[in-house]
C-alpha cells in the first residue's frame, strides 16, 4: 500500500501541473472576469473536486460490479474527447465575444468646445463609462460552463493506475489511495491558480485590459486543442 499510496500522490501532483487544462482556464477568467480571490478560490475547488469526483464514482461502480478495466478505460476517453471539444468550443465563442467586445471598446476622442472658446479632447470607451454598480445585473454562466466541462473530464490515471490495484488489497486502502489522489490534485490545481493570479495581478496589463476578455477565450481554445490534438 506504501508504493501505491505514493504514486497516487506524485501521480496526481505530476498530472495535475502538467496538463495546463487543470489550472489555466481558472486563471485566465479570474483577470478577465474581475473575480476575487474568494470566488477564484471556490470556483476553483469546485471544479476539481467535480472532475475527481467524476471518475472516483465511475471507478468504485466499475470495482462493485466487477467491469473490465479496459471497458472503464474506453468510457473515460468517451468522457475525454467531450470535455476537450467543450473546452474548444466554449473558448472559441469567448474568444469572438472578446473580439467584438475589444473592438466596441476602442478608445476614441471626445471634442467639447467651452463658452469661452476653449475646446478640448479627451479619450473615451464605452466600457468605462459602464463602471458604475448595476444592482439587477444577471450573474454570469461562465463558472458553471467550466463545472460542466471539469465534470466530464475524466482523470486517466486515477482508476487504471490506482484504484483497481488498490481494490486488490483491500476496500480501506481503495479510500486511502483515491483520497490521497483527489486532495493532493485539488490542492496543486488551487495551490498554482492562486499563485498565478496573485502574480499576474502585479503585471503591467493596463494596456491590455480591452483584449484581456479575447485572450481568455483564445487561452482556453488553445487548452482544448492541445488536449484533444497533443494529448496533453
Amino acid at each position: 500500500m506504501i508504493p501505491l499510496i505514493t504514486a497516487a500522490a506524485v501521480i496526481a501532483f505530476t498530472h495535475t501541473l502538467f496538463g495546463p487544462d487543470h489550472y489555466l482556464p481558472f486563471i485566465v477568467m479570474s483577470k478577465s472576469g474581475d473575480w476575487s480571490l474568494k470566488k477564484t478560490t471556490l470556483i476553483t475547488f469546485l471544479c476539481g473536486l467535480g472532475h475527481v469526483l467524476s471518475s472516483v464514482i465511475l471507478g468504485f461502480i466499475g470495482i462493485a460490479f466487477g467491469l473490465a478495466v479496459t471497458n472503464l478505460e474506453i468510457f473515460e476517453a468517451f468522457r475525454g474527447n467531450i470535455a476537450a471539444w467543450a473546452l474548444i468550443a466554449f473558448g472559441a465563442v469567448y474568444f469572438i465575444w472578446g473580439v467584438k467586445r475589444a473592438i466596441r471598446n476602442k478608445p476614441h476622442a471626445h471634442l467639447h468646445a467651452h463658452n469661452d472658446g476653449i475646446a478640448h479632447e479627451h479619450m473615451h470607451t464605452h466600457h468605462q463609462d459602464h463602471l458604475h454598480a448595476h444592482p439587477n445585473k444577471k450573474k454570469s454562466i461562465t463558472p458553471w460552463v467550466l463545472f460542466a466541462i471539469f465534470v466530464f473530464g475524466p482523470c486517466e490515471p486515477l482508476i487504471p493506475i490506482l484504484m483497481y490495484p488498490a481494490a486488490q488489497q483491500n476496500f480501506f486502502g481503495l479510500l486511502i489511495v483515491t483520497a490521497v489522489f483527489s486532495i493532493v490534485t485539488i490542492a496543486t490545481m488551487m495551490s498554482v491558480v492562486l499563485m498565478s493570479v496573485y502574480g499576474i495581478s502585479f503585471a503591467p496589463l493596463a494596456k491590455l485590459e480591452r483584449y484581456t476578455h479575447a485572450l481568455a477565450g483564445l487561452t482556453i481554445l488553445l487548452c482544448g486543442s492541445a488536449i484533444q490534438f497533443l494529448g496533453l
